[in-house]
């Protein structure tokens, strides 16, 4: 009996039904992450450096995650709108985003909910100083040009777009008018490329964005880079754009973009994507990409991501209050 096609056929159902899956690859499993498309918030509108560095990584993730990421561009507030999806996200892995130095600033300000305490870090893609640019026709062609010009507009000195009111641009020309005395008149757009926009078509006369939101402008003559408010100079074609340090200017200003989920997502989940990522960032298409965007290099990995996170936090929490930025 215990030989009987009856008995074996019924004894190989249950022993696959306890165990036949260990004998699956991990990403074949039921269950194992990820078995569906990840979403990946993109904060700002399309045409941005951080939009452009998105779907570069998006490419060169195809080859370390099973499924594929899916950008969605949610903009607004600075990031703020993109950034209350993913805080209010299920936490599974399948809604993650792209985070911007900006999610340590706008809190303080008033002008969201949630803090950098709200999402769960999981690498530092890159880091770029803050830039102060005009058009390629503009009169103005030195930084010291820039702050003579706005001196003598009067007491709201010239219009200076930014990526939206609490950005790194934002702050940056602050920081700048703080430390020289010099006034400007701060007009916020919805992300970096309305801004250029209308900086090209003359509705403000200068910029603060980051060398990647307005690379492409740069390369194509459009836009011309004043000064950079980084350590030391940076390449790609912007050799001969000094930094405000050089010009006696004791003002710097970092940015960086990184990639985050919601804070309560299980360690296994954010260890994959930490994996696929820190691998994907070595890619060389990306490296390409990132060079042609000026993005310069800067990955981070959790642990040392959250450090910066938090100093960055400490630091712009101090700056608005002593400026009375609150909205």
């Amino acid at each position: 009996m215990t030989n009987s096609p009856f008995t074996r056929r019924h004894a190989m159902g249950a022993l696959a039904a306890l165990g036949g899956s260990a004998l699956l690859p991990a990403a074949a499993q039921p269950g194992a992450y990820p078995n569906k498309p990840i979403e990946l918030i993109v904060p700002f509108p399309p045409g941005g450096g951080t939009d452009a560095l998105a779907r570069t990584l998006a490419e060169a993730t195809r080859k370390h995650l099973p499924q594929s990421l899916i950008i969605v561009n949610k903009a607004g507030a600075s990031g703020g709108v993109g950034w209350a999806e993913l805080v209010n996200a299920r936490p599974d892995g399948y809604k993650i985003g792209i985070i911007t130095v900006e999610i340590t600033i706008i809190p303080h300000m008033g002008a969201v909910r949630f803090t950098s305490d709200d999402v769960m870090p999981i690498a530092r893609l890159n880091a770029d100083p803050a830039t102060i640019a005009v058009r390629h026709d503009s009169p103005i062609r030195s930084i010291e040009e820039l702050l003579a010009a706005s001196k003598k507009a009067g007491a709201e000195g010239l219009k200076v777009g930014n990526a939206g009111p609490g950005s790194l641009g934002h702050l940056a020309a602050v920081m700048l008018s703080d430390k020289t005395g010099v006034p400007f008149t701060h007009v916020p757009y919805r992300g970096a490329g309305p801004a250029l926009l209308d900086l090209t078509g003359g509705h403000v006369e200068a910029l603060s964005l980051t060398p990647p939101d307005m690379a492409a402008f740069v390369a194509d003559g459009k836009v011309r880079p004043l000064a950079v408010m980084g350590a030391q100079r940076i390449g790609s074609g912007w050799e001969q754009v000094p930094t405000l340090k050089e010009r006696g200017i004791d003002v710097q200003v970092t940015g960086w973009r990184g990639l985050a989920a919601p804070r309560n997502t299980p360690p296994e989940v954010v260890t994959v994507l930490r994996q696929a990522f820190a691998k994907s960032m070595q890619e060389p298409a990306l490296k390409e990409t990132m060079h042609k965007l000026n993005l310069r290099e800067g990955y981070l990995d959790q642990p040392e991501f959250r450090a910066v996170m938090a100093q960055d936090n400490a630091m712009y929490r101090a700056l608005i209050n002593k400026l009375n930025l609150k909205i």
